[in-house]
């Protein structure tokens, strides 16, 4: 199957996906360290955005220094502050205090320019309505503003309304063709309250769905077919989101035809589709 949830667990600071099935593209790990603890990588196949979820901390690029990256205290008190780092690079990251950090990759080879994405540059878009029941704001922290500046890598954080849907209507990008690009991709889900809960389906074209009750610190992978997700009233959803195009970084979502008129009522999917290329 080209799609897996991976639950929730103790990752031990050790990638929880990288470079394997289903997402072969794709790198990702979560990084808990306490005060003035200290975590380094160097990957050479993988141009990396970090990007601190709770804590701020010390990030050097091959000697090029950034400090005090971060400083929300979770996932809910404001747009990211990050650090991009091209393959090939040795990344030091030092925590200024219990600090947890989101280590977005995407596989990519040749040589990029460090920078910094300060929560200014976060790029918003506004999706959906409540009235639809399809609310959720996209933060691009690798969008269209840093086109020219990393290879295939698109990072983002989605936050959905309670009781709201996101990737709806349902699309698909696993195709190279006129009108949708082939991207893997990657989902990290968190809830507020903690409680929260939501569900993924994931089906490719005509076949019989697959559903997932997801809950907060669940991660599901995926390098096809369609991949709507819920959330159940009474929680907001907040999603990680990593996206590696296969031969281009400019993504094209492939609306799914049966749902293709619903592109017209829910507000904001155009504009959605346009900060993603």
């Amino acid at each position: 199957m080209s799609a897996k949830m991976i639950r929730a667990f103790d990752n031990g600071n050790e990638p929880i996906l990288s470079a394997s099935e289903p997402a072969k593209l794709i790198h990702f790990n979560l990084v808990k360290l306490p005060a003035d603890g200290v975590h380094s990588y160097r990957l050479a196949d993988f141009e990396t955005a970090i990007v601190p979820l709770a804590g701020s901390c010390d990030v050097d690029v091959d000697g090029m220094k950034f400090g005090g990256v971060g400083g929300r205290t979770c996932v809910w008190t404001g747009p990211a502050d990050s650090v991009y780092a091209g393959p090939g690079t040795q990344v030091k990251i030092t925590a200024l205090g219990d600090c947890e950090i989101a280590i977005a990759g995407g596989r990519w080879s040749k040589a990029m320019a460090p920078f910094r994405v300060a929560p200014e540059e976060v790029d918003m878009v506004d999706v959906g309505s409540n009235e639809t029941k399809s609310r959720r704001r996209i933060f691009h922290i690798l969008g269209n503003r840093q086109a020219d500046r990393v290879g295939r890598l698109l990072v983002s954080e989605l936050y959905a309304d309670e009781g709201c849907w996101s990737g709806y209507p349902p699309h698909k990008h696993d195709t190279d063709q006129p009108g949708e690009t082939a991207h893997e991709e990657l989902y990290h889900w968190r809830f507020d309250p903690p409680s929260g809960f939501g569900t993924q389906l994931w089906y490719e074209e005509g076949e019989e769905p697959h559903a997932h009750v997801t809950r907060s610190g669940d991660t599901f992978a995926f390098s096809t077919g369609y991949h709507p997700t819920a959330t159940s009233p009474g929680h907001a959803s907040y999603i990680f989101t990593i996206l590696v195009g296969k031969t281009q970084r400019s993504l094209v979502q492939n609306f799914e035809e049966a749902h293709r008129s619903l592109m017209a009522k829910i507000p904001g999917i155009d504009a959605m589709r346009a900060k993603f290329r």
